[in-house]
């Protein structure tokens, strides 16, 4: 099964790095994070890559160049337009993708379980299938009453709703739902997908964390450290 990683996004909530390099070539406890991600997929045995480019996509050619994997990579590096959208990034690998593929987004880890989902995706029989996850909480909670605080307690997970973790399973007959490069995935897509009943989630409960802000970075490196995720 091929795997497509979108990675040409601007990344400007992260401009501490981005002004310089592309979000997924920044650096996870020493490693670019989309090294990390391609190391994930491939634990499960899924080895053949579609990488969409944008923006400062010649960074990201000159890694994997550079870079000496061993025989069992196949990563192909795709242009798909610097101001191109995600739904247009993945319409423009449509001539790659003719059965089931699993899709990510350049800048997010987790530890979910891949085969599961994909024999969750093959069980349902559905044109899509999401990873869930809960996000981590940030802020706690508390209720006031005349700016006394009455009740004071820390936020958890499952004070939070399920949210879009990416790591995706998808046949390509949805790809007829993107109309071109300024279509954003998550938007008209996803909506007629539901609407037609053919979007399932599967619900993933263990490590997930994005890397939208520097913040994030430091979170997912300490997350790292301290559990040893993917070392």
């Amino acid at each position: 099964m091929k795997v497509v990683i979108l990675a040409g996004g601007l990344g400007t909530r992260i401009s501490e790095y981005t002004k310089t390099i592309p979000k997924p070539m920044i650096k996870i406890c020493g490693k670019p994070i989309i090294h990390r991600i391609i190391d994930h997929y491939s634990r499960y045995g899924y080895n053949e890559f579609y990488i969409a480019l944008g923006y400062k996509g010649n960074l990201i050619k000159d890694y994997f160049k550079k870079k000496k994997f061993n025989n069992k990579f196949k990563i192909n590096l795709i242009d798909t337009g610097k101001n191109t959208m995600t739904g247009g990034r993945l319409k423009r690998l449509s001539k790659y993708l003719n059965e089931d593929f699993l899709l990510t987004y350049g800048d997010g880890l987790s530890d979910v379980n891949l085969k599961k989902l994909v024999n969750f995706h093959k069980k349902k029989r559905k044109l899509i299938t999401l990873t869930a996850v809960r996000p981590p909480a940030r802020f706690g909670f508390i209720k006031i009453k005349n700016n006394s605080v009455q009740y004071f307690r820390e936020k958890n997970l499952l004070d939070s709703g399920w949210i879009n973790g990416g790591f995706f399973v998808i046949n390509p007959k949805f790809l007829k739902f993107i109309k071109d490069d300024q279509t954003f995935l998550e938007y008209e897509p996803f909506k007629i997908a539901t609407k037609k009943k053919q979007f399932m989630a599967y619900k993933h409960n263990g490590f997930w964390q994005c890397m939208d802000t520097l913040r994030d970075k430091e979170i997912l490196e300490n997350l790292i450290k301290k559990n040893n995720y993917f070392e």
